[in-house]
């Protein structure tokens, strides 16, 4: 979440922010007036906590003194009840205050194009999509062709937007997670598979709760969700803890991921592009404030260094302010072609967040003598099932098989996938 402090002395920047962002800046009103009415309840309740402490001593001077204490004997008994409603108004409005804080998306980075998606910017292309010179295939109809993939079955078990893989397929895709896994290792990122479930308050130590409800899975009758990307459990690692960041600390979490893909009915019904699991490699940063910019780079080129590796045509976009999360500053996608769709589609994202979730989470760094909030970054290293679609797609040959690229050889040990 954004600085309180930040907010009350730059009123006009943040709702500038919102305006970007598409978000209203009658939030932000409310928040100012909450936040003035906290600290004015906050200063009455100091006073009266002040007063009960002093008025003690007021009437054992007054008894040496032969003084009448009735009065201050008065004041002494009014004095509890007074602070008990000030207390609870003060509280009140805190819990107020800060709900709507915690809604308060992070500040938009003055690098974003403004607008909605159309807007996004296109940043560099590699590997300009080839023209097929057969007739394409859809991923599901190539992979249910060669009997490597079953949603039919799923469907009937789990529901839509589940999948059955097998075979070469369940090779394929995990050699693309430990073709992942290897290359991270020698960046000397630490690998971590964290827990796949997180309690509520965890969850909204990485963003707001509101912003992902809809799309995360909870545990009947427990604190417990199933997590929508190994991102959370990453921040979740360090929360309540002041670490040692003399050098930028990297993890990659390795993890199934979970989403119910509320509000996108209707969209890629068919095969493993959007899905209800998925496996994903995530790098996740956390640095001092000035090394924040260098390692937004240093992660988005390791991902343009592992797609450039497994051969697929892709291009580096900028998200537009409105197409924008919540919690990052800024956003660059990497998006990858699908010849049967004739058009590029987000395979991962690389998003500086500032010191917003590590407000939510309460992770500091010591600097000299002053503890201070620090930054975290995160990346999509490589989401393997839509990763695996795009592969399928632009690597499909006439006679309907699979080439595989060159780097997976020697984690799937074939170079072709045939009909099983």
């Amino acid at each position: 979440m954004l600085d309180i402090n930040f907010i009350r002395e730059n009123p006009n920047l943040i709702k500038e922010s919102q305006k970007k962002r598409g978000f209203p800046v009658e939030d932000i009103d409310k928040l100012i007036i909450l936040d003035k009415e906290w600290r004015q309840f906050k200063e009455e309740v100091d006073k009266l906590r002040a007063r009960r402490n002093k008025i003690s001593e007021e009437i054992n001077q007054a008894k040496k003194q032969g003084k009448n204490i009735a009065k201050l004997i008065g004041e002494a008994k009014e004095i509890p009840n007074r602070l008990e409603k000030k207390e609870k108004l003060m509280n009140e409005t805190e819990e107020k205050r800060n709900f709507l804080l915690k809604e308060i998306p992070n500040l938009i980075d003055n690098s974003v194009p403004t607008g909605t998606a159309d807007k996004n910017k296109v940043l560099k292309i590699y590997r300009k999509p080839k023209k097929l010179k057969f007739e394409v295939k859809d991923h599901s109809d190539l992979l249910e062709s060669l009997k490597l993939l079953d949603t039919k079955k799923a469907s009937e078990v789990s529901g839509a937007r589940f999948y059955y893989l097998k075979n070469d397929l369940v090779k394929l895709n995990q050699a693309i997670i430990n073709f992942a896994i290897d290359f991270l290792k020698k960046k000397n990122f630490t690998l971590i598979q964290p827990p796949f479930m997180l309690r509520k308050e965890v969850l909204e130590g990485a963003l707001p709760f509101g912003a992902f409800k809809e799309m995360i899975y909870k545990i009947e009758d427990e604190d417990l969700y199933l997590i929508g990307t190994a991102e959370h459990a990453l921040n979740a690692y360090h929360s309540n803890e002041i670490i040692t960041i003399d050098k930028p600390v990297r993890y990659a979490g390795i993890s199934p991921c979970f989403r119910k893909e509320a509000g996108s009915h209707g969209k890629d019904t068919k095969g493993i592009f959007r899905t209800h699991q998925f496996e994903k490699i995530e790098q996740f940063i956390f640095c001092k404030p000035k090394e924040a910019w260098k390692e937004f780079d240093l992660i988005l080129k390791n991902s343009v260094d592992m797609f450039k590796k497994l051969e697929i045509p892709f291009r580096v976009v900028v998200l537009a302010s409105q197409d924008t999360g919540r919690v990052p500053t800024k956003t660059i996608d990497l998006e990858g072609w699908f010849p049967s769709q004739n058009c590029y589609r987000e395979l991962g994202s690389c998003s500086n967040c500032l010191d917003y979730q590590a407000r939510r989470s309460n992770i500091k760094y010591r600097d000299k003598n002053e503890l201070k909030f620090v930054y975290t970054l995160n990346n999509t290293a490589i989401a393997t099932e839509r990763m695996m679609v795009c592969i399928i797609e632009n690597f499909q040959q006439k006679d309907g098989s699979i080439k595989i690229p060159k780097i997976l050889w020697p984690y799937t040990k074939f170079k072709k996938i045939t009909k099983q």
